[in-house]
C-alpha cells in the first residue's frame, strides 16, 4: 500500500496475527480493490477493520442467517461490503455515516462494486439517528466515535431482536484500556465494564487486532 496505517499496539503477537490472516479464507477481489482505492484516496486507512474482524462478521452473519443489519460508522465501506457479501437473498444493510468525505467515497464504492441495492447509506449523525430507530435488526455492528459507544449501545440494543448479535470494534483501544488515561480509553473501559454487568446480553471480548466484542441478546 502507498500509505502506511498509523501503528497500533498489537494485542497479539504480530507474527501470530499475520499467520492467522494467511490461514483464514482470503478476501474477495472486490475487497482487495476497495482497500487499494481507499489507500489512494485517503492519507491513512487504519480505520479499516481488517481481514480478521471482517471475516468474523461474515461468519457470524452466515451462522445466524441475519438479514436486517445496522452498521454505525461506514468509513469507506469496507465492512458494509464484507457483510453484504455474506447476506442471504433479500437481506439489507443500513450503514450510518456523518463524515461528508467518507460518505462520498463509500457511496462510490457501493455503486462501483454493485452493492448499492443491498446497502443503504444513511447520511446522518449516528448519535441522533439511533435515538429514532423504527425497526428491529438481526445484527448490529458498532464502529464509530468511541466516546459514544454506550450511547449507541443503549439505543440500538432495544432494536436488536432476541437472539440477535452485536459486534463492537476497537474495545481495547491500543491496549490503553488496561491503564486508561485519555478520554476515549476511559470511555471504552467504562463501556466494557457495563457489558459485563448487563444481564440482557451474553458477551465475549476477543483480543484480535484492536479488540472486538461479540454479544448475543438474551
Amino acid at each position: 500500500m502507498k500509505n502506511r496505517p498509523i501503528p497500533y499496539r498489537s494485542i497479539s503477537d504480530a507474527e501470530v496475527e499475520r499467520y492467522a490472516e494467511v490461514h483464514s479464507y482470503p478476501e474477495s477481489d472486490t475487497i482487495q480493490e476497495l482497500i487499494r482505492q481507499s489507500d489512494d484516496e485517503l492519507e491513512y486507512i487504519d480505520m479499516l477493520s481488517g481481514p480478521l474482524v471482517g471475516n468474523l462478521l461474515q461468519v457470524l452473519i452466515q451462522i445466524s442467517g441475519a438479514r436486517e443489519i445496522l452498521e454505525i460508522g461506514t468509513f469507506t465501506g469496507y465492512t458494509a461490503i464484507k457483510m453484504a457479501e455474506a447476506l442471504p437473498e433479500g437481506g439489507c444493510i443500513e450503514t450510518v455515516e456523518m463524515n461528508l468525505r467518507y460518505q462520498k467515497i463509500a457511496e462510490s464504492h457501493f455503486k462501483q462494486f454493485g452493492f448499492d441495492s443491498r446497502i443503504k447509506l444513511i447520511k446522518a449523525n449516528a448519535r441522533e439517528y439511533v435515538i429514532n430507530l423504527q425497526k428491529m435488526y438481526d445484527f448490529i455492528y458498532l464502529d464509530a466515535d468511541k466516546l459514544y459507544y454506550e450511547h449507541y449501545y443503549q439505543h440500538t440494543l432495544t432494536h436488536l431482536k432476541k437472539g440477535g448479535i452485536m459486534v463492537v470494534d476497537n474495545v481495547l483501544w491500543n491496549a490503553n484500556v488496561l491503564n486508561p488515561s485519555d478520554s476515549k480509553s476511559m470511555s471504552l473501559d467504562r463501556f466494557n465494564k457495563l457489558l459485563v454487568e448487563d444481564d440482557r446480553v451474553d458477551q465475549l471480548l476477543l483480543p484480535i487486532r484492536d479488540g472486538c466484542t461479540v454479544l448475543r441478546k438474551r
